[in-house]
């Protein structure tokens, strides 16, 4: 389980991140949505470790990963697939995923049969270099990476922004079955209702870098639309 608890950040005076507390449950797909600038992605920063918590902290099984830089965290289990997917574009798709067996703990250095077996059309591309993929092949790229270290805890920030509907929902069957089969615990940032509704288990509404509403998926209302997500 990933919690967070009274989680601060700013960017000099502006605060970003303004006492968060929120847990993360395994064998769940929980979205965090918002309006822009609300603090998302500075969320799942701070939660990989990319930026530094100002106050608070953040447990992953048990254990204070508050401290720990980036990489130490991802040998803990965590991995971030980040919004705009920063895939290596001048290297081949069987080295990206290969990149990603850096954060595991069994020194596998073969990529898994089963990245291949989520995502065929890696196993067809192998040997294509990432920047020549297609946005959405490029968006499994970048999940397959991450899942490449055999995370507890995976964090996708927007994955579907940009995405040809067939991927999108390819997506979403490979999430279902992470938490399903592995029991995983995914954290997702989204603005895709759709997809929400479809795959998502629990949801937290942010912002100004607060929780204002919480709640099963299949609660999430026109309400909560109006007043918290439509521009």
């Amino acid at each position: 389980m990933l919690t967070i608890s009274d989680l601060h950040f700013s960017y000099g005076s502006v605060r970003a991140l303004n006492g968060l507390t929120m847990e993360f449950k395994p064998g769940e797909i929980t979205c965090v949505m918002g309006r822009n600038g609300v603090g998302k992605t500075t969320l799942m920063r701070t939660i990989m470790g990319n930026y530094r918590a100002a106050k608070g902290r953040i447990d992953l099984s048990g254990v204070d990963v508050t401290p720990m830089p980036a990489h130490r965290r991802a040998k803990t289990g965590l991995a971030l697939v980040p919004q705009g997917r920063d895939i290596f574009p001048k290297l081949t798709v069987a080295d990206n995923l290969r990149i990603g067996l850096e954060a595991r703990t069994d020194k596998l250095r073969t990529i898994p049969d089963e990245i291949f077996q989520m995502f065929p059309i890696l196993k067809k591309f192998a040997n294509r270099m990432g920047g020549d993929l297609s946005g959405g092949q490029q968006q499994q790229l970048s999940i397959g990476r991450a899942l490449a270290g055999d995370p507890k805890v995976l964090l996708l920030d927007e994955p579907t922004e940009g995405i040809q509907p067939n991927i999108i929902q390819e997506i979403g069957v490979v999430l279902r079955k992470l938490v399903t089969e592995r029991k995983m615990t995914i954290v997702l940032v989204e603005q895709y209702l759709d997809f929400i509704k479809e795959f998502g288990s629990r949801f937290y509404i942010m912002n100004r870098g607060l929780v204002v509403a919480n709640g099963a998926c299949s609660e999430l209302s026109d309400a909560h639309v109006s007043e918290h997500l439509s521009v």
